[in-house]
């Protein structure tokens, strides 16, 4: 196995990510609080990361929000043209008829 092929992906590390989020769902039973509440550890994270890799963030803060900003929509973009394309559990849902939980903290989107 070569070296690129021991090395975690990107893709790896988000799906252990993803993995953990289902779970905590799975027991909060609350997508937007856990979607919410990862958006906000992403920030968090993402913060961390700007300040080890910047000799002076209060400069480059503008900078730093543009850049992690225009990342943030074209995944966003990306992943969002992969569920309209590959709706996860549209089915599901409809037989459930669930509606959307109710958190004053998220914006809720309805057709």
């Amino acid at each position: 196995m070569s070296e690129a092929e021991k090395e975690t992906t990107i893709f790896q590390l988000a799906d252990q990510f993803i993995a953990l989020a289902n779970e905590i769902n799975a027991k909060e039973q609350d997508v937007s609080k856990v979607g919410t509440a990862l958006r906000f550890a992403a920030s968090r994270f993402n913060a961390f990361e700007a300040a080890l890799k910047s000799a002076d963030l209060a400069a480059e803060k503008a900078n730093a929000l543009e850049w992690f900003t225009k990342e943030y929509k074209e995944m966003l973009k990306d992943n969002l043209d992969d569920h309209i394309n590959n709706p996860p559990l549209s089915k599901e849902l409809e037989a459930k008829e669930q509606e959307p939980a109710k958190d004053d903290a998220v914006q809720v989107f309805t057709k």
